[in-house]
Parts: C-alpha cells; structure tokens; sequence
C-alpha cells in the first residue's frame, strides 16, 4: 500500500455473516463509520471532522440506535443517557428539552404505557443525539465506567443491556483507546 492509501479512512460494512469486510477507502472525509463488531452488531462512528478521529460520547449514543433501537427506554437507560450527557457537556445537570430530559420523559411515560406499541423507543430519543448536545468530548474509559454505573444502579437486576447505551458508550472508549 501507498503512504496516501493509508492515511484515507477505511469504511467498514457489517454483514450478516458477523464479519467486517473493508469497504475501498472512502474519498468522503466527511463522514464515515467505522465499527465493532459485537454479534454482527455496529457500535461505533467516526465523524471524520473531529481532528484526532476518535468516537465522541454524542456519535456513542446514536451508535446505540442501531444495536438497540427498538428496545423502550426504561430507567435504567435514560439513567445511563443521563450519565453520558453529564459526562459529554460538563454540565452537573440536565437541559430542558436535552436528551437526557427526553428519555427520562420516555421512561416515565413507558412505565405507564398498556401496549409495546405505545413505548417510546431508544431510537426515538438518541437520533440525532450529538446534534443535541451543547458540546460533546471523546468518549473516554472513565466516561465508559460512569453511564455502566448509572445504567447497572438503576437496573432492577444490576445488569447493563449487552447492546445498549453502556455497551456503546464502553465500545467507542475501546476505540478511542486503541488509538
């Protein structure tokens, strides 16, 4: 390979078969997803616009929408959604209209709902996750450990779900270590 073929971004594409195949490396500087495979299962992104190219705790989140995007926000979640936004903006409390207020609202209205069909979803609260945020930081291993703390406290069974905001959360600090 050339010095230029190893500085483009390799894109990845998750197939069915629970491998990651390179994809031909992308001319795209914009945007493009690198991921770890967990059961054949995306849980990370790259936004190629952040200089050091590491997964912020905002792209984490809305990594969390493809392995988990179809499971109600529960308490345990907006608790972990509540953690990551602490831990991305810096701010000791939540925002009006922020993410976290949003799954924390999905949660309570989940736990009132008769029917599946009427809960909120964790897709429905995390699109767009990092657009939300004020500000937003690399995601970090003690940042990983703080929303699988807020997550497991408020599990009824102490236990994080395999591929939900935690494992993305934890994954995209895996990565940024890596680096």
């Amino acid at each position: 390979m050339s010095q230029e073929q190893l500085e483009k971004p390799i894109a990845y594409d998750i197939k069915e078969e629970e491998a990651i195949k390179p994809l031909a490396a992308t001319e795209d500087k914009e945007k493009s997803v690198v991921a770890e495979a967990s059961g054949g299962q995306a849980e990370g992104e790259v936004n190629q616009k952040n200089p050091e190219g590491t997964i912020t705790i905002g792209e984490a989140l809305e990594a969390a929408v493809l392995t988990a995007g179809n499971k109600p926000v529960e308490w345990s979640d907006a608790a972990a959604i509540q953690a990551a936004e602490v831990r991305a903006t810096g701010r000791t409390n939540i925002m009006p209209g922020g993410v976290a207020a949003s799954a924390q609202s999905a949660a309570t209205l989940n736990a009132r709902a008769n029917s599946e069909d009427d809960k909120t979803t964790l897709a429905d609260v995390l699109t767009g996750a990092s657009s939300k945020l004020p500000s937003d930081k690399p995601a970090t291993r003690k940042d990983a450990e703080g929303v699988t703390g807020a997550e497991m406290r408020n599990d009824p069974h102490l236990a994080t779900y395999p591929t939900g905001v935690a494992a993305s959360v934890a994954a995209a600090a895996r990565i940024n270590q890596a680096k």
